[in-house]
């Protein structure tokens, strides 16, 4: 069997195609901001398939690093083996604010159907929120300065909300203060508008977001269907454009995952 062709439905997990949807969204050439744990084996793995001269920033501060297996997190040593540059957070924030990433990977807590995604607190932030969460850490700083942004986060009712408790990185559309009225967010940026969510991979499909900034789901996973993924949204969510199932893994891919990118299984099960 050629390691290109797809493996069969019940041969690969759900973080494997996670993994793989997401390298597909690395376009060769691009310049990625990538956090810890699946946005590096999406990096990594790309950089060994459809995006061989992807430059990849670590929020710790190395440049073009080429690891010989994951790091453990964005501090790993690992990452800056053969980086251009093992600098700090201050250089590659610069690089953010220099309008030269293309791709940020980022995950969240909550995300609405404008993109709007939560990592900071649930409930009424102001006054005294049932749960805080991680925070922004760069989150806020890495979706407004990047062109785009791929979201990659677990499918879940409560997490895809019709309206986010507290907006830590914006979408396509925002509200505007003092009126709350939800405006585009390029209205509110102006000249420092680059760009917004492009994309969101769960573990159930793939989501976009149309013309006017709303989400749509664009390919669904094996083993769903559209009336599943559109259940587990608290919003309407547009089925109407599904393009079909999320393309399979490939044997190269996987095998590639489990015995180049992340042979120790920091994070593959």
């Amino acid at each position: 069997m050629a390691m290109t062709d797809h493996v069969k439905v019940d041969e690969f997990k759900p973080i494997d195609l996670l993994a793989v949807a997401a390298a597909r969204e690395v376009s060769d050439g691009d310049i990625v901001f990538a956090g810890t744990g699946l946005p590096m084996l999406a990096i990594m793995l790309a950089q060994l398939t459809n995006a061989p001269n992807a430059v990849c920033i670590y929020e710790a501060g190395s440049v073009d690093g080429r690891p010989i297996s994951l790091p453990t997190s964005v501090g790993d040593a690992r990452c800056i083996y053969q980086a251009s540059i093992a600098s700090g957070l201050f250089d590659v924030f610069n690089q953010l604010q220099r309008g030269v990433v293309d791709l940020a990977f980022l995950g969240g807590a909550e995300i609405d159907k404008y993109g709007n995604v939560n990592t900071t607190a649930m409930g009424q932030y102001g006054m005294k929120p049932q749960k805080r969460l991680t925070g922004s850490g760069g989150n806020s700083d890495i979706n407004s300065l990047a062109k785009k942004t791929v979201f990659i986060m677990p499918q879940e009712k409560r997490r895809f909300r019709e309206k986010v408790d507290f907006i830590t990185s914006p979408g396509w559309r925002i509200p505007k203060w003092p009126s709350g009225e939800m405006v585009p967010k390029k209205e509110i940026y102006n000249k420092a508008f680059r760009g917004g969510p492009a994309a969101v991979v769960s573990n159930m499909g793939v989501f976009r977001f149309d013309e006017n900034g709303e989400m749509y789901l664009d390919t669904v996973h094996p083993g769903f269907t559209a009336e599943q993924v559109k259940d587990n949204c608290m919003f309407d969510l547009n089925i109407s454009r599904v393009s079909g199932e999320t393309e399979l893994p490939t044997y190269q891919q996987i095998d590639l995952l489990y015995n180049k990118v992340d042979p120790e299984g920091i994070f593959l099960p």
